[in-house]
């Protein structure tokens, strides 16, 4: 029991550490280049996410494939292609049933149910070592960190689409935060007594169907009439957010 509770304990506060990027998602005023700068960089971090899950699925999906070991498993394949499909066309559909277009307020959701999905396969990983390996282990300690660290830089992303917009109040914002967040807890919780390689592959896919889809609305609007200036700071932004979160991810 001390086992569970601990990893629970320490599930919430790498779900929660998404918390802490709290007082710079809550800025009031920024300039239009710092905004596409920020919102630029926003966008490498989800691509970084993207490939980030893509990499903890891969050596199952490519491990004894059907053609005498070469190729992907056609049963984990089915199943990581089905969580892609779902978590892409469960935004779709969100996007496409409001009749006033894509707000900054759904954005933010969309972003935050990617986040979350991502944070569940996080969750998942940190709760089967602390079962397998131990709470105390220095590799479930080092996954903890760099979740944790992960985590502070995914707030940005959700809040993303509210800079320099009156909409951006704290309760709606910790509200977003806590969806993209506490799927950790959640993933901790079941990671910890049940672990399923097609069930964690499905959600893989959940999270790379929906990140997937959130990123593209966010280069559309961030390459829509601009000049050549601020075209190059989109292009260093997606750069640099995908190295900041290369960084993060290396500790």
């Amino acid at each position: 029991m001390p086992g569970f509770v601990g990893t629970v304990i320490f599930s919430l506060i790498m779900g929660f550490s998404i918390f802490l990027s709290l007082p710079i998602v809550l800025r009031k005023k920024t300039g239009e280049n710092t905004i596409r700068l920020l919102n630029a960089i926003a966008i490498g971090i989800l691509v970084f996410l993207l490939a980030d899950v893509f990499s903890n699925v891969a050596p199952s999906l490519y491990s004894g494939g059907a053609f005498a070991g070469y190729g992907a498993n056609p049963f984990l394949s089915a199943v990581f292609a089905a969580g892609l499909g779902i978590g892409f066309f469960m935004l779709y559909l969100f996007e496409n049933r409001s009749k006033n277009g894509l707000t900054p307020k759904r954005m933010a959701f969309m972003i935050a149910i990617g986040m979350g999905l991502q944070n569940l396969t996080e969750g998942l990983v940190f709760g089967a070592l602390s079962a397998s390996m131990g709470l105390l282990s220095g590799v479930s300690l080092v996954v903890l960190i760099g979740f944790m660290l992960q985590n502070i830089t995914e707030g940005f992303p959700i809040a993303s689409p509210f800079l320099n917009h009156d909409q951006k109040k704290l309760g709606l914002m910790a509200s977003l935060l806590l969806i993209g967040g506490f799927p950790a807890v959640i993933g901790g919780i079941l990671g910890f007594d049940f672990s399923s390689v097609p069930f964690n592959i499905f959600v893989d896919g959940l999270a790379v169907g929906a990140i997937l889809y959130v990123i593209l609305p966010m280069i559309k609007h961030q390459l829509k009439d601009i000049n050549p200036i601020r075209q190059k700071l989109v292009y260093a932004g997606i750069f640099l957010g995908f190295l900041i979160g290369f960084l993060v991810n290396l500790i």
